[in-house]
């Protein structure tokens, strides 16, 4: 269990915070590109690390991110008027651009030259494949995007999700270094005697107590879970957490699937979740079904949003959520047919993580082996942001390809390393072909 100190290290991101300004070493997905979708659009209203911000996109089409405040007389410029290359403040009528320069002060005298003594606090942002990203950071020198796959696969079908949760960053992403949980909260109901040999599925519910090893790598951590497949394999599930906040899942074929999740803190109490995939074409679907058709777990369910309102909290909120107990269906439950009685992973995880309070109290928990993974990464986390008050600079930022990497499951024989023999499998931008007629025969 971690102490208080340690917990309250971990979850506030605020400024002037340990993991805050740990945070802010690197470049963060904002939002998406389309929530800004042309020149002189309306400005958004985004939080990110407690603080609150306005996103625009000006005329020649470069997005800012700036103070809500206008620093005249704290007027929100979300009221502002997008026009002309800036936003305007419509109390008096300062106008700023993308890069916080006043460049029109219209209530001081024509002569004055106050305007070039003001400035917005404003963020440098960038795009790449759908994804505006910011730097919060002291740099000026701004260090390079990570090099995360499938924001850098143009080539193939591409995909974004988004979901705010009501809860802290490091409980939701916790989520994702937990495979062991797979055979309870998503296929708890499946009956061993029905599911197909040789699929996932039937390892992981056959074998609910996986083993694990984890290691440090330069990036964050990773896990190699693993349980029995046949008489002479194991199957495993190869996981990464990437600092500071992203993670690769073992769902899908390792060698095949190109994905990352992202777990913004908003603030201390709410996260952004991104999903960002690119399948490589070809490659095998999961199967969720049993030998009898039945749809295993609530499958992964279609995520139904509430229209996004203009508040701090607004964006890409999902209709099932604590106000109505995530539309929990008692009687599904109670005849075995969704574990949790709630349907759709994702939304599964959303409902055990918020759970917990905005901010769980980890002096309480009790951890397991099957927890190494988690504290392997809480214990990165809080040390990679202690050094970098001690100058020691945040893993990852100035070279972004130790995020070239995968995860996925795969079945091995028995006496393979799975380091060695996982580490082509592992590595991001490398084709496997030979795997997708093995995987789909």
């Amino acid at each position: 269990m971690l102490s208080k100190q340690d917990n309250e290290t971990l979850c506030r991101v605020g400024p002037g915070t340990t993991m805050g300004e740990f945070m802010r070493e690197y470049w963060i997905p904002a939002l998406q590109s389309s929530e800004l979708p042309g020149p002189d659009s309306d400005p958004v209203r985004v939080r990110l690390l407690g603080e609150n911000l306005i996103a625009f996109r000006d005329t020649s089409g470069t997005v800012g991110l700036v103070d809500n405040y206008c620093p005249h007389r704290r007027a929100s410029l979300f009221f502002g008027r997008n026009e002309e290359s800036g936003l305007r403040c419509v109390y008096h009528g300062w106008k700023f651009d993308v890069s916080g320069n006043c460049v029109d002060m219209p209530s001081e005298p024509a002569e004055s030259n106050f305007k070039d003594k003001v400035k917005l606090t404003a963020y440098p942002c960038a795009e790449r494949n759908g994804v505006i990203w910011t730097y919060m950071g002291p740099r000026t020198d701004l260090p390079p995007l990570p090099e995360l796959e499938p924001n850098m696969r143009p080539d193939r079908e591409y995909t974004i999700t988004t979901v705010l949760r009501e809860c802290n960053w490091m409980q939701a992403l916790e989520g994702d270094i937990d495979t062991s949980h797979l055979g309870f909260l998503h296929l708890g109901s499946a009956d061993p005697n029905a599911l197909v040999p040789g699929t996932v599925d039937y390892y992981t519910v056959n074998v609910r107590h996986p083993r694990y090893n984890v290691k440090e790598m330069d990036y964050g951590v990773m896990y190699a879970a693993y349980r029995p497949a046949e008489e002479d394999s194991y199957y495993w599930r190869f996981a990464q957490y990437l600092l500071p906040f992203y993670t690769m899942i073992p769902t899908g074929r390792l060698g095949l699937q190109v994905r990352v999740r992202a777990w913004v803190p908003v603030d201390d109490e709410h996260t952004m979740f991104w999903a960002l995939s690119a399948p490589t074409p070809g490659a095998p679907a999961i199967r969720r079904t049993d030998r009898n058709g039945r749809v295993l777990g609530g499958s992964a369910g279609q995520m139904e949003y509430q229209p996004n309102t203009n508040d701090w909290h607004g964006r890409w909120r999902l209709a099932a959520n604590s106000t109505n107990d995530y539309k929990i269906d008692r009687e599904a439950q109670s005849k075995n047919e969704i574990f949790t009685g709630i349907t759709g992973i994702h939304l599964q995880d959303q409902a055990v993580t918020e759970s917990m309070g905005a901010i769980s109290d980890r002096t309480r928990e009790r951890l397991g082996t099957s927890d190494s993974m988690i504290i392997k990464s809480r214990r990165r986390a809080i040390n990679a942001a202690r050094s970098l008050q001690e100058g020691v600079p945040a893993p990852g930022v100035d070279n972004p390809e130790v995020y070239q990497v995968r995860s996925g499951d795969v079945v091995m024989k028995r006496e393979v390393d799975w380091l060695e023999g996982t580490a082509d499998l592992r590595k991001a931008f490398v084709d496997h072909p030979e795997l997708i007629p093995a995987a789909t025969s």
